[in-house]
């Protein structure tokens, strides 16, 4: 029997484009279901499966954003692409902070409307190789990222400490028809800030004390390419002024300059700090944060993305192990564990400098628990006290596992006796004895 098709929503009043459109899709092996009108489209969207909607903005009684909004509401509303002959950046930017998967102008390229369509229907991620990590969280901000790699918007990317911003700034850019151009990255807070100005912008000669001759800055370096301030909330208010005309002029000087140099490149900008508190303090401008957070991405702490530490374990092993020349092989199940259980509320960053610190110094073939955490290996006294029976440790480990393998699979109990390679009735009577409910 063959699988069902895919069902896919078609919200266009031009008969023309409409047409040709579920030709196409058609063809493609879809099932197209084609309405005319806005209102005839949210009487069925809500109440039936779609993969996702292709929606005109302008339509004859309500318009394509109003549907959106409304479809939205919904349980599972699918993904919205949005196609339009009258759109401009500044409608894509608004349609995508509220939700939108993707956006195309009339006229386009069939074939590349047709693989963005086919990009919105994948889970996030799938079919790609995973570069920032494996987790639900972390794959979703990889897809958002993706999406912002065709167009040139100003991107914020916001995240605590360590959870790899600039990580996601060189991926945007890598993604991007600029990959071969330059990458610029300052840190605001690392220079000095009677240097930054001239970090950025650069100078002329002459232009001060010890400037013997022209330098030219990140800003005119990055050509075609993309500037990354990261910390931008660590700006004095002059240099905010400045960047502010860079971003609505496409230009600045040089300190000492005269004649105005256009900027071609692409801004992206990130921070750990609370941006609308410091506006609301008066500490940062509030007409630069609304013109830098055109698309805002939120990289999520690694608390939030447990999936993703084994992962990340991985990675820096098998970049660090031949480098430090070490005669440690692997990660031992039970430092993934310790891991796991770790919050890690220095991110990413504080993974790498534990594992770099446990590939130096372990002793043995495998890294341990007290290797990655040598701050929590009890001492003998307090061991003889705590220490658990071998039988309690392999519960432990036991119930840890099937709980990864319940959270991989949302709870779907069969689906994580597969993972688990055990059968089902199997499954039900561990997480019974585990404690872990004998109920669905």
């Amino acid at each position: 029997m063959s699988p069902d098709p895919v069902r896919i929503g078609l919200v266009e009043d031009d008969p023309i484009m409409g047409e040709s459109l579920v030709q196409r899709l058609t063809l493609e092996g879809m099932a197209v279901k084609w309405w005319q009108a806005g209102q005839a489209a949210l009487g069925e969207i809500a109440g039936h499966r779609f993969e996702a909607i292709i929606c005109d903005i302008r339509l004859p009684d309500v318009t394509g954003e109003a549907v959106f909004r409304e479809a939205a509401r919904g349980a599972n509303a699918p993904p919205f692409l949005f196609i339009t002959a009258h759109g401009d950046i500044d409608q894509a930017v608004r349609l995508m902070r509220a939700g939108a998967a993707d956006y195309v102008t009339k006229p386009f390229d069939m074939e590349d409307f047709l693989a963005r369509l086919g990009d919105l229907m994948r889970p996030p991620g799938d079919g790609d190789q995973a570069a920032l990590g494996v987790s639900p969280a972390i794959r979703e901000t990889e897809r958002l990222l993706r999406r912002l790699a065709r167009v040139s918007s100003t991107v914020l990317i916001t995240g605590e400490t360590g959870t790899g911003k600039e990580v996601a700034a060189r991926f945007l850019h890598a993604m991007s028809e600029a990959a071969a151009a330059p990458f610029m990255a300052v840190n605001c807070a690392a220079i000095p800030a009677d240097l930054l100005e001239s970090e950025v912008f650069g100078h002329e000669k002459g232009a001060f004390t010890g400037a013997t001759q022209r330098h030219l800055g990140y800003a005119e370096r990055a050509g075609t390419g993309v500037l990354f301030l990261d910390e931008i909330g660590e700006l004095r208010p002059e240099l905010q002024a400045k960047l502010l005309r860079l971003i609505e002029d496409r230009s600045f000087n040089r300190v000492g300059g005269e004649q105005p140099l256009q900027f071609n490149g692409r801004l992206v900008t990130a921070t750990n700090a609370d941006l609308p508190r410091r506006v609301a303090a008066g500490s940062f401008r509030e007409d630069l944060y609304y013109r830098i957070n055109v698309v805002a991405v939120r990289m999520p702490p690694l608390r939030e993305r447990r999936e993703d530490i084994p992962w990340l374990m991985e990675r820096v092993f098998a970049e660090l192990a031949g480098r430090l020349a070490t005669q440690t092989s692997g990660i031992s199940a039970l430092a993934e564990e310790a891991a796991l259980a770790h919050s890690w509320p220095g991110n990413i960053r504080e993974l790498r400098n534990r594992m770099e610190r446990a590939i130096a110094l372990g002793m043995g073939p495998w890294i341990m628990p007290g290797d990655l955490f040598p701050e929590q290996v009890p001492s003998r006294h307090e061991d003889a006290h705590q220490l658990g029976s071998l039988e309690e440790a392999r519960l432990d480990a036991e119930k840890r596992h099937i709980l990864r393998a319940l959270a991989s699979t949302q709870g779907e109990v069969t689906s994580a006796a597969r993972l688990l390679g055990i059968g089902r009735t199997t499954l039900w009577e561990k997480m019974r004895r585990l404690g872990l409910g004998a109920e669905p």
